[in-house]
């Protein structure tokens, strides 16, 4: 993780602490590449998790230290989730790294985790919300004194009108809810984890991206999500495995976060058969 705030608590006794890379913004460039040299020999690999709204500058320290290295044992993955989603993809990330996964097929299981997430807010004000479409009706009420907007980012984009009747579409799974607290406060999340009916309701800090993410900072962050690690374990084993033509890595999906390389095109695979003699 790129901030500590985006570090939340261990799920279980099994869930693999995080490691909170510092000071890459403003620090030396020969600490962050000791840094994260240390880490890439300390565990083989590193899955670097953060979210769109981290600064830019710490994006291209990581870039930049990542090709120093000339390390393929890095990855660098961010999601297109709000900041408090990107945070509980991390944490299932670490409660599957103490499971028997090899590197490529962890790193890969958060482009699949993703979907199983299902992250919104409750906004004081969609004004400058540009993650979501928002219609004229709504930008002219966001200006409204003690309008509030209840949005859903992702899996499928949807804003209403937040009220006593209104609500989103939840996941038709059982999930737990995680909701960062923040201003105006959080009643109606409450009420909408009843309608989804969650197993239970946890509340953490708001991090400090999210009014970046979310174009304001009147905000209450929630989040739909599977908790438990067996569920979780039988989704990634469930998937089919291939092998990365460039590293060699096992992987899920189609393109592999370490190298990022993508299959080749049944044209190339064909170029590349050996031919009959003739």
């Amino acid at each position: 993780m790129t901030s500590a705030d985006m570090a939340l608590p261990a799920q279980d006794e099994r869930t693999v602490p995080a490691v909170v890379l510092t000071g890459l913004e403003s620090g030396p460039l020969d600490e962050g590449l000791t840094g994260l040299h240390r880490l890439v020999e300390q565990y083989g690999y590193v899955v670097v998790v953060c979210s769109q709204a981290t600064p830019e500058p710490v994006v291209r320290r990581l870039y930049t230290l990542r090709a120093l290295l000339e390390s393929d044992r890095v990855a660098l993955f961010r999601p297109g989730l709000p900041p408090l989603g990107v945070a509980v993809l991390a944490r299932q990330l670490r409660q599957l790294a103490s499971c028997d996964l090899s590197p490529g097929v962890l790193a890969s299981a958060g482009r699949l985790l993703t979907h199983y997430i299902h992250a919104g807010a409750v906004l004081g004000s969609v004004a400058r919300l540009d993650r979501v479409p928002v219609g004229l009706k709504a930008h002219a009420r966001s200006w409204m004194p003690g309008s509030q907007f209840a949005v859903l980012a992702h899996p499928e984009p949807q804003l209403v009108r937040a009220g006593p009747e209104a609500t989103l579409k939840g996941p038709e799974f059982s999930t737990w809810m995680l909701v960062a607290k923040g201003q105006p406060h959080s009643e109606w999340v409450t009420a909408l984890g009843t309608r989804w009916g969650v197993h239970g309701l946890r509340e953490v800090p708001l991090p400090a991206e999210s009014a970046v993410w979310w174009g304001t900072g009147r905000l209450v962050e929630f989040c739909g999500y599977l908790a438990d690690l067996s569920v979780l374990y039988q989704l990634v084993t469930s998937v089919r495995r291939t092998t990365c033509h460039w590293c060699g890595l096992d992987v899920i999906g189609d393109r592999c976060v370490f190298c990022g390389a993508t299959p080749p095109a049944p044209a190339a695979l064909r170029a590349l058969e050996p031919r009959t003699p003739a």
